[in-house]
């Protein structure tokens, strides 16, 4: 084989294009944003129609016994949210990676359903099982921290068990045969062969699922209210109801802070497992279910998370969906969706929220695939130049901070920069694109980390076999890249979909009354007095979750058995 062709002038415009269009994009739409907003914390007008740096905020708010209760809540929180996914997940990592049986890509894409779940609808969810007269009313957990933290599980539970069960279904399993055949007992070789193996994984898991829980909104607000409110809510009350820019603006960079710290933690663990993949089979281990103990009890804790944390809440909504504000069993509440609420609560009917919420959905997915398969397809190649490789390594991490900036923040610093864009006039604050724009940046790094390990998998030697055939950069791309690629990409477009659908933190900002969003709908809903208020929250939660776990069914399809894990 002769050698690779060099890069021409074309191909360096092209990655130029490729890198320099998701920058721009990121630098608009959330840099600037956040920096403005951050930018209120340190900067007070000087009397002279400017403005000068003062950090006399930061002294008045870290000062104050509230910020530390509400920091100390979200680190609790956090930390016990992490702690119970891991703990459950790994168990359920086994069972769905590493056992064959029938139904398991089905049982698969149920876990996957509430990791993509509308936040206001799991709160809702949960609050309708735990309230008085729900089934677990018993228990006096309604608003409680267990509450919350159960729901967090709830959410979080999936990212484990993929990230865990996507390194463990081709761990080779020699190594722990080899201890079991000299005498180790099955939990002594778990413990000292299989666990170590799994740890960078599980860290990486860990560290990726922390800045979900500290992040949390919607959860935290619908199951905590004030009373274990969280920096995240803290941003939004001080926003929304103070008008405190330069305390939600301190506790931004507070935020901030965590998730950088959070973030290089969790790029340092995935290095260590993407070395650790070097050692595994490129074939699936997974054996065939059997009854022994060692696959009867993961299997056992398994069935009791899925049935208690997961399929518990959500049929639990759907049954109080059906009771109708006079207590009685029926439709009722489905049939006022067509309305606006009791004493017309809402400006738009619940369905002409959903058509607002397909539309923007849409938008939105179309945006964040589009960028954030640019950003993909630039991160997935290892240039031989050291800096090269150094700034590829860097725009993989700055486009992961989308996923741990308060949603909250990048939406009120839409409203902040907006008004005349990079100079242009036109005004984007009064634009339809700009509830889309809010929810394709949480989208892009989650389509980042589904369509990169497929393209890091690739074996280089294929593209450059193409390339010492003639074909030119564009052709390689769509022969060798495309093709193998397509269907972690039809699994990107799923979650981008399904997670624009649910967002609620930016959009409750930035929606107008004529345009609410379904999620921003939902929490108006919940939030106003009257049975029938709550009965139509309830009917709407439903048809957002059944609309969304029906968009990650159809994605898992797309995705089939392949082998990887997400995140």
């Amino acid at each position: 084989m002769g050698r690779t062709p060099r890069p021409g002038t074309g191909a360096w415009l092209g990655w130029g294009l490729a890198a320099g269009v998701p920058l721009l994009f990121l630098g608009v739409f959330f840099a600037w944003p956040v920096l403005t907003l951050v930018g209120q914390g340190f900067l007070v007008d000087d009397g002279a129609g400017g403005r000068e740096v003062d950090l006399s905020g930061f002294v008045e708010v870290l000062s104050q016994e509230r910020t530390w209760r509400v920091v100390g809540q979200t680190l609790a929180q956090a930390s016990a949210g992490t702690a119970l996914s891991v703990l459950l997940g790994v168990p359920g990592a086994y069972v769905l990676y590493r056992c064959r049986f029938p139904g398991r890509a089905l049982a698969r894409g149920l876990v996957t359903v509430p990791f993509v779940l509308p936040t206001v609808v799991v709160g809702v969810a949960f609050r309708s099982v735990l309230a008085p007269d729900g089934p677990l009313g018993f228990l006096g957990l309604e608003e409680s921290f267990v509450a919350i933290v159960a729901a967090l599980v709830f959410f979080n539970y999936s990212v484990v068990v993929r990230t865990v069960g996507g390194l463990w279904e081709r761990l080779d399993p020699r190594a722990e045969e080899a201890a079991r055949a000299l005498g180790a007992t099955p939990w002594r070789a778990f413990r000292t062969v299989t666990l170590p193996a799994l740890g960078p994984a599980i860290a990486s898991a860990a560290a990726v699922v922390f800045l979900f829980c500290a992040t949390a909104f919607g959860v935290v607000l619908v199951l905590g209210g004030m009373r274990y409110g969280t920096i995240e809510t803290e941003i939004w009350i001080r926003t929304t109801q103070f008008l405190d820019l330069r305390s939600a603006a301190v506790l931004s960079v507070l935020q901030l802070v965590v998730v950088t710290a959070v973030l290089v933690v969790s790029s340092r663990l995935r290095a260590r497992r993407e070395a650790a993949l070097h050692l595994t089979s490129d074939r699936s281990a997974a054996h065939r279910w059997r009854a022994t103990a060692a696959d009867v009890v993961p299997t056992v804790v398994t069935g009791v998370v899925v049935a208690g944390l997961l399929v518990l809440p959500l049929a639990g909504l759907v049954a109080r969906s059906f009771r109708a504000p006079d207590g009685s069993w029926g439709i009722d509440n489905y049939v006022a969706l067509g309305t606006t609420g009791g004493r017309n609560a809402l400006s738009v009917t619940v369905w002409e929220a959903l058509g607002n919420s397909l539309r923007t959905a849409l938008l939105a997915a179309a945006i964040a695939v589009l960028v954030g398969g640019l950003v993909a397809l630039v991160v997935s190649r290892r240039p031989r130049s050291p800096g090269l490789r150094r700034a590829v390594g860097g725009l993989d991490a700055v486009f992961m901070l989308p996923l741990g900036v308060s949603a909250v923040t990048v939406g009120f610093g839409f409203l902040l920069t907006l008004d005349e864009p990079l100079g242009f006039d036109v005004d984007l604050r009064t634009s339809g694109l700009l509830v889309p724009i809010a929810q394709a940046v949480v989208a892009i790094p989650l389509v980042v980390r589904t369509v990169l390990p497929v393209l890091r998998a690739i074996d280089p030697r294929l593209r450059e076999a193409a390339a010492t055939l003639g074909g030119s950069p564009g052709r390689v791309l769509r022969t060798v890249d495309v093709p193998l690629a397509a269907r972690s990409l039809g699994l990107a477009v799923g979650f981008a979909f399904a997670v624009s659908l649910g967002e609620f933190g930016a959009t409750s900002f930035l929606a107008r009354p004529d345009t609410a969003t379904l999620p921003v709908v939902i929490y108006r809903l919940i939030g106003l007095p009257g049975a029938e208020n709550y009965g139509m929250a309830l009917a709407a939660s439903v048809v957002l979750a059944v609309l969304t776990a029906s968009v990650m069914m159809v994605a898992e399809r797309l995705r089939g058995d392949a082998g990887g894990g997400e995140f």
